[in-house]
């Protein structure tokens, strides 16, 4: 997955887990759980769907590289390439 189709792929978790985000308003490196004011729960949610839909295994120890639009593309996009160039 590119970069690109990571962050669309993200905005829309978001959008799914936080009707109503206004993601125009987040930079891609602020906080989007502070600025959307996402709980635990939450993000949790966001996690489990972001897994589901990337198809990625999202450890716990990660979790401080998926909090920023930027940080959750740049995760993503890397660990699928490494998910599609190692077939096993």
């Amino acid at each position: 997955m590119t970069r690109d189709e990571a962050l669309e792929t993200i905005k829309a978790v978001l959008e799914e887990v936080v009707p109503g985000a206004d993601l125009s308003s987040v930079s891609p490196h602020e906080n989007f759980r502070t600025l959307l004011e996402m709980d635990s729960l939450d993000f949790l949610n966001f996690i489990e769907v972001l897994s589901s839909r990337t198809g990625l295994s999202l450890p716990e120890q990660d979790y401080p590289s998926l909090t920023t639009l930027a940080g959750s593309a740049d995760y993503v996009a890397a660990h699928t390439r490494d998910t599609e160039e190692d077939p096993s």
